[in-house]
């Protein structure tokens, strides 16, 4: 941590800018970007579109469950044991199978939306930082105290709303 602010101040110093009068803005970049109203609407949308994928899937775990108590059971012929066994390792691919496409379609979407969000909400709070003439924002997760009323975390993300209505 204090690599990090002698960093600053040497890169503040060599600007050619006094240190104390540096204006100093710290935002909680992960907890702006959840707040937006975009990630809250992809949210909702989300849980709505792969739900069906989802219920799926738990159908598919509940089946091979129930095909696996009936394997250990001890109660099927040798054949019928030797059959639900082959039809269980089919259910289990397949579930597996499901489940690492639907992470993977899941994972997909979120980091294209965040990527998205995380590169308009930086412009904005760039656009905040020179309104309020700061010369250097700070990302929360960077530093150890800060005075609340350096916080631009919600300003951002009320920024990004008005910048970025969702439709």
């Amino acid at each position: 941590m204090k690599r990090i602010a002698t960093m600053l101040a040497l890169a503040v110093a060599a600007a050619g800018v006094d240190v104390a009068q540096t204006k100093v803005g710290i935002v909680d970049l992960q907890l702006a970007i959840a707040r937006t109203a975009v990630i809250r609407k992809t949210i909702v949308e989300g849980n709505a579109r792969y739900w069906p994928r989802e219920e799926e899937i738990d159908k598919l775990r509940r089946e091979l469950q129930n095909q696996q108590q009936q394997i250990m059971s001890g109660k099927l012929s040798q054949a019928a044991e030797l059959q639900a066994r082959a039809e269980s390792e089919f259910k289990r691919r397949q579930l597996e199978r499901k489940d690492q496409d639907l992470r993977d379609d899941v994972a997909r979407e979120r980091d294209d939306i965040m990527n998205h969000v995380r590169q308009r909400i930086k412009q904005v709070i760039q656009k905040i930082a020179e309104e309020r003439g700061l010369d250097v924002v700070i990302d929360a997760s960077s530093t150890v105290f800060f005075q609340a009323a350096l916080d631009l975390t919600d300003a951002a993300t009320a920024a990004y709303d008005k910048a970025y209505p969702v439709q």
